[in-house]
């Protein structure tokens, strides 16, 4: 009886809090599992003897690694180059997958399901390595940065998560712009779009880190070292050895870590200001009313 009576008077409130607390656990384990190498580079790039265990602090606190990185003219030019490359990109992704999103939502177009389910194909199939390489060169792309800009400009599965998105709008926002003579170009730039911050900013993200995290398409499409990235040419020059000759006594693995801090530190600086946007714009097409 008292066992029952302790039964009857527990509330769902305790097995959710139960819940609550493995769910915490679990996500802390995971965090730590992400962010351990990541301090072991940060605390790598930051010490000048060259340690491959995993140390808390710098055995040798210096900062001459990123001093290279900083001093080594040889890295200006690309670094410019995935600057402009990745706002480019960025933009002209952003601009055709809203554009394509929009339309795909216009039921009364004619075609309208063909030209989804071809979209949707080439999410499937791909034409290969040597097709994509010859399409390149004809459009006159091949040994030229550009290619990253147009060759990221479409990406299909962000394109079908604005058309998502933009069907999770409320359908009587549209009629009642209709019934105020907005064609729907009006519809798109005075309505879907300023509804569409956390969206824009998702998706501009996952453009944005796509094209400045590109490595391959430089290796494949271009030989001018003028043309290449700035991965590309901190790769070459870390991995490979062609590291600059300076006056700082630092070594190969700190040359190396710190070259792994700067590139990726562009966005560690910059998702706290997306954070907010982000993280509402993860549910994007997930919920239709």
């Amino acid at each position: 009886m008292a066992k029952e009576k302790e039964m009857k008077t527990k509330k769902p409130g305790d097995r959710l809090q139960l819940f609550d607390i493995v769910n915490y656990i679990v996500f802390i384990i995971i965090g730590l599992i992400i962010l351990i190498p990541i301090w072991k580079v940060l605390v790598d790039s930051l010490n000048r003897v060259g340690v491959y265990q995993f140390q808390l602090w710098p055995s040798k606190f210096t900062i001459e690694g990123y001093k290279t990185i900083i001093e080594t003219q040889a890295l200006y030019r690309p670094f410019i180059n995935s600057i402009i490359t990745t706002v480019l990109g960025t933009l002209l992704g952003l601009l055709l997958s809203t554009l394509g999103g929009y339309v795909l939502i216009q039921f009364d177009m004619p075609g309208r399901n063909f030209f989804a389910y071809f979209l949707l194909f080439t999410m499937i199939f791909s034409g290969g390595m040597i097709p994509e390489y010859l399409v390149m060169k004809k459009l006159g792309l091949v040994n030229s940065m550009w290619i990253l800009v147009v060759k990221h400009g479409i990406n299909v599965y962000n394109l079908v998560l604005m058309r998502n998105f933009f069907e999770g709008i409320p359908e009587s926002l549209y009629e009642a712009a209709r019934i105020d003579g907005c064609s729907p170009m009006r519809i798109f730039f005075t309505i879907v779009l300023p509804l569409s911050k956390a969206a824009l900013a998702s998706i501009g993200l996952m453009f944005a880190v796509t094209v400045w995290n590109d490595y391959s398409t430089v290796k494949i499409y271009i030989t001018d070292p003028n043309q290449v990235n700035f991965q590309y040419k901190l790769r070459n020059m870390i991995m490979d050895g062609d590291t600059p000759t300076t006056s700082y006594n630092v070594s190969q693995n700190t040359l190396f870590n710190a070259g792994i801090i700067a590139a990726i530190l562009p966005f560690m600086l910059l998702y706290p200001f997306l954070q907010k946007y982000f993280v509402t714009g993860v549910n994007i097409g997930a919920v239709k009313e």
